[in-house]
Order: structure tokens, then sequence, then C-alpha cells
């Protein structure tokens, strides 16, 4: 993601007389960060979240910036004249993936969220689990620079689930943005994220989840690298803490649902860093 979004002074109504959902919304989306929005039912989340997505316009204001975006919308439309497969190769093929680029990235997508046994399956035989694996791997297989989700992890599977909280890890560490609603409050527990509540039509900024880490699992990765160097460029949007507690020794702390982003970072660096070991955090201790 290349530079921010922006929502300047947004409103938004459906109908020349019908009541305002929101209005007066200032929001900035920046590269590598991930955004939290929470409200009651009926509040306009999801409207803030078509409106980041380019699929409504705003009916005042301005959005300014305009990102490779993908959406995973609330209810998926299942019931179209494709099979998995062939819906996943016809939007990479949209997204400006070759055929065969496309035609990848969907069996990998497939096969990353345990969907690759009905990837030559009718989308519309498909159950409900089914088919939001494949709404999820749409919005993924064509690396946006902005994932915004809206209740995407909703009837996922536990692996599929933690597949998608892996995925949005990756999407944050690699620059992009990832604008989320979830009805779990533990949903990305642990990572670095703004939160934001849609109230009476407003948008109004909340203190930070990262200052809490009761609310996920955290992992310690001890690894060895350069002496006074800063952690890999692709693991830092992921970490939770960082220190080098002897020179060239590293004690990094992430959400476990982001190990694995920061584990390949840091193997994949150049020069590799070396792991020495993983670890539950014991947060006795860390207290």
């Amino acid at each position: 993601m290349r530079s921010d979004l922006r929502l300047d002074g947004v409103g938004r109504r459906y109908g020349l007389r019908g009541p305002w959902v929101l209005r007066g919304v200032h929001l900035a989306v920046t590269p590598g960060t991930l955004t939290r929005v929470e409200g009651a039912n009926g509040t306009g989340k999801s409207t803030l979240l078509r409106l980041l997505a380019g699929i409504d316009a705003p009916t005042e204001g301005r959005v300014i910036g305009r990102p490779r975006t993908a959406y995973v919308p609330e209810r998926f439309p299942a019931a179209l004249p494709f099979t998995a497969h062939g819906y996943l190769t016809h939007l990479g093929a949209v997204h400006g993936l070759s055929r065969t680029a496309a035609a990848r990235a969907a069996e990998e997508w497939l096969e990353r969220f345990g969907a690759a046994g009905y990837a030559r399956t009718p989308m519309a035989r498909l159950s409900k689990g089914s088919s939001q694996k494949v709404a999820v791997a749409q919005a993924l297989l064509a690396e946006p620079e902005l994932l915004v989700l809206d209740e995407a992890w909703t009837g996922l599977d536990a692996a599929a689930r933690a597949e998608l909280e892996r995925a949005v890890a990756e999407r944050t560490a690699g620059g992009g943005a990832v604008v989320f609603v979830d009805h779990d409050p533990r949903r990305l527990a642990g990572a670095p994220y703004t939160m934001y509540t849609v109230r009476d039509g407003a948008l109004e900024r909340r203190t930070s989840a990262a200052s809490v880490p009761d609310d996920g699992p955290l992992v310690v990765i001890e690894a060895h690298g350069p002496q006074g160097a800063q952690p890999p460029a692709g693991a830092l949007g992921a970490l939770f803490s960082a220190e080098e507690h002897a020179p060239g020794r590293h004690r990094l702390t992430v959400p476990a649902s982001h190990s694995d982003v920061v584990l390949h970072a840091l193997l994949t660096a150049r020069p590799p860093w070396h792991v020495a070991g993983v670890h539950p955090l014991d947060k006795d201790s860390h207290r």
C-alpha cells in the first residue's frame, strides 16, 4: 500500500430523504496497519466498510486515495455459475493476474483453507462454511493493498479461522492494510491495531488493544541476528515487543496467530537470522 486511504467528512444515506447512516466521518487507513471497527448491530459498520472498499460512494464528503482493494462481505452470494476453482480463477484474472497465475493462486488458497477437496464443486452446492472459505480466498489471491473484512471469520472452522489470522498478519507485515469487523472480541488479540466504534452515525477512536497482552496467546521467539539490528521489515508489523537481551540475541514476543509470519521473515532475511527456540509466553513471569 503506497499511500493512505482517507475519509474526509464522509456521510452516507440511502435515498434523497433517507436518514443518515454515517455523517462527518474522518478516518485515515495507513500502510501496514490493522484497524478494528466495532459497534452495535445497525449502527453503520457494514456501510463504513463498503465505503472503504469502494462498493458504495459517499453521499457527502470525499474518499481520498484508492489502493488496490479486496472485500469480504457479510453475506457472500454463493449461488454463482462457477465451480470454486473456476470462480477464483475468474476473480484472479479480473484483478489482473494471468490465467495461469490466477489458477495457481486459486489452488494455493483453496489448499490453505482446507478447501482443495471441492475445488471442482459448483458454488451453488457448497455449504455455508465452504462458501465462506471461497469468499475469503477470492479476497486474498491477488495480494490486495487494502483488505476489508466484514465478519469474514463467521462460518469458518477452527483451522480456517487460524489461517485467515495468518493471512491478515502476512498482509500487514508486507505493508498492506487490513480493516475488519468481527463479533469475537478475542479476534486477532495481541496484534497491534487501532480500534474505532461506530455510534450514532459517528466514528469514535478507542485505545489500541495492543496494550493489553492478556487478550490472546503470545509466543516468544528466541533469535540470533546482527548485533544492534532491528528485526527484518517483514516481521516488524507482527511483533508485540522486541528486545536485544544480549549482543545479537533477540527475544521477540508475537501473537501466536502471527508467529508463522515472523518466523518466515527471520529465515528468509538476508543474511538470515537463526531461530534458537519458540515457546509460549509465561504470562505470570512476564508480569
